[in-house]
């Protein structure tokens, strides 16, 4: 069983790789022996990432990319098939945070587009981007990393909801369309996790209340996760959703009565 998560020999993109959650998945993957190409925006943390990755001896590459623009995304490809010669996974990770909550007739044109862009056109864009290549070796898997918050309607969340539910429909529309040539997709939607992008939103929930198990995930434990999603041990696994809350969907109490800690207001827009 446990030669099944060996990781060695894989090449691995990991989008939004630098910082949070990305940046634990990326080091577990390479503690598991895979080979690493992390992009995202910003240089300083890729860097960071890359020279932990290479200290655990695995390879890695940082690639500054802004993947809401699908030609740095098709470059950041082309240099990972150049140096690795394959990509084995793409783990779709990168994102931008949840909006502020408010009525739907204040979220602006480039609110909406910036948030759909950034939380799911990037991803369609880097698996377009890999899919042909992996179709060509005869193998592959995507991990998009969506939300609890996309399962599920959220008071106030118009953006960033909506986008991670539409990654939950790239994964299914993926595995449907792609598994009979090698290439399977699964979706993993973490609940909320003690990283830089969740301060405010942990500030709003009581986490007692939120979370069954009684406290917000830690980082680290979303790494053996994505290691298993990469590995041949669920090879079978194909457009399946895997929450990881803390019992926050299955306690029936978010899906159906959840709203952070604020006034419901209904001529507010329910804000």
């Amino acid at each position: 069983m446990l030669e099944a998560l060996n990781l060695e020999g894989k090449a691995i993109i990991v989008t939004g790789g630098g910082t949070g959650l990305g940046r634990e998945m990326a080091l577990h993957l390479a503690g598991a022996g895979a080979d690493l190409a992390l992009a995202a925006r910003r240089p300083g943390p890729l860097e960071a990432v890359k020279a932990e990755v290479e200290a655990l001896g695995r390879r890695a590459m940082a690639i500054p990319t802004d993947i809401t623009d699908s030609a740095q995304v098709n470059r950041m490809v082309e240099s990972v098939l150049w140096t690795f010669g394959r990509v084995d996974v793409l783990v779709n990770n990168a994102g931008q945070p949840n909006e502020p909550l408010k009525p739907i007739w204040e979220v602006s044109d480039a609110e909406w587009h910036a948030g759909i862009d950034a939380n799911l056109t990037g991803a369609f864009y880097c698996a377009r981007a890999v899919a042909q290549p992996m179709i060509q070796r005869e193998g592959g898997r995507i991990i998009n990393v969506a939300s609890h918050f996309g399962l599920r309607g959220v008071r106030g969340e118009y953006v960033y909801a909506v986008a991670k539910g539409g990654m939950v429909q790239l994964t299914r529309t993926l595995a449907a369309s792609l598994s009979r040539e090698g290439v399977t997709c699964v979706t993993l939607a973490p609940g909320a996790f003690t990283t830089e992008a969740t301060a405010s939103l942990r500030e709003e929930m009581p986490r007692n209340e939120h979370v069954p198990v009684g406290y917000f995930g830690p980082p680290d434990e979303i790494g053996p996760a994505v290691v298993f999603l990469a590995s041949d041990a669920s090879e079978y696994m194909n457009g399946e959703i895997f929450p990881i809350d803390g019992g926050v969907l299955a306690s029936g109490v978010a899906p159906t009565g959840y709203a952070p800690v604020r006034a419901w207001n209904p001529g507010n827009g329910g804000v």
